[in-house]
């Protein structure tokens, strides 16, 4: 596996520069600005932030010229993509009364003796229905590769041959946030873990979601009312045992000690960390150097702060 930083989102308080250097990163670095997507080459500040040692690998470009030159890719494209967002509505749908169970037990007066075997049976529940709703995305991914395998159909190969030549050149690789799933999509298209191999990885935000076993969307308070944290999908699997959280204290109510018991417990064994601005964490194989801005959810409900390296 290759070194993994993870990085707090860095509009505001960038440590990518001084994280890459902790990690003995001197050289090159390819960009990955897809979640971007149509402003995915205004990398401009990003580039004088390394000392214009960037070159962008295009990735979501390179896909939109490949969906034109092979229209049966695009519209196979086009139809997984419809189905995942089906399968994430049902899945929402589900979701949202199997979290209103927990909450109205969470917040019942009665036996503990009765109740609490009740809580830990909807908490169950949740997260059976998690683990079947990855197992039918990646049923999906499976027969898209299976049908189409779009890394050697032309239109795609080319680009792909050409990141390789770009990456050849690199050190390490860059992976900025945006839209998560559009940022997903792209990696996998590309075959992003086997292209990078065992050059380390600098990913932050969205980026840094991806980078996980498991991508959770999540946001307490959003505009139209309550909101229920949703597993997406799987990520790549580059760092193993997380879930991470950038923008926590702008997207989580962490001063509700109930609520973040449920989150924590929810993910478990995964460890659940909050990525805030100026945050960084080095995974070079399992072993972890953490910097400042982070915090484990614990299972009793408490948000500790992790001590910096």
């Amino acid at each position: 596996m290759p070194t993994v930083i993870l990085l707090g989102p860095q509009r505001f308080t960038r440590t990518l520069s001084e994280a890459a250097a902790r990690a003995g990163i001197a050289g090159r670095f390819a960009s990955v600005t897809a979640g971007w997507q149509e402003r995915e080459a205004e990398d401009l500040e990003l580039h004088e932030h390394l000392g214009e040692r960037t070159g962008n690998l295009s990735l979501y470009a390179r896909t939109e010229d490949a969906f034109e030159r092979d229209p049966a890719l695009a519209r196979a494209h086009r139809e997984r993509q419809e189905k995942l967002r089906e399968l994430q509505a049902l899945y929402r749908i589900r979701l949202g009364h199997a979290q209103a169970a927990l909450r109205e037990l969470a917040g019942r007066e009665s036996d503990p003796e009765l109740l609490d075997e009740e809580r830990t049976s909807a908490l169950a529940a949740i997260r059976a229905l998690d683990a079947r709703h990855l197992e039918r995305v990646a049923e999906i991914h499976r027969r898209f590769e299976s049908a189409l395998r779009p890394r050697a159909r032309p239109a795609l190969a080319r680009h792909r041959a050409a990141v390789e030549r770009q990456l050849e050149r690199s050190e390490a690789v860059l992976v900025a946030g945006g839209h998560v799933p559009v940022l997903l999509n792209r990696l996998r298209l590309f075959g992003f873990a086997e292209l990078v191999g065992q050059r380390p990885v600098c990913a932050w935000s969205g980026g840094a979601m991806a980078m996980t076993e498991r991508v959770v969307l999540f946001h307490h308070s959003p505009p139209q009312g309550y909101g229920n944290t949703e597993v997406l999908e799987a990520g790549l699997g580059l760092v193993r045992g997380l879930v991470v959280f950038p923008h926590a204290r702008r997207r989580l109510l962490l001063d509700d000690a109930r609520r973040m018991e449920l989150l924590a417990r929810r993910f478990a064994p995964a460890e659940c960390l909050t990525l805030e601005d100026g945050a960084w964490l080095i995974d070079r194989d399992g072993t972890r150097e953490s910097g400042p801005g982070l915090a484990r959810l614990g299972t009793d409900g408490r948000v500790a702060p992790l001590a910096a390296a």
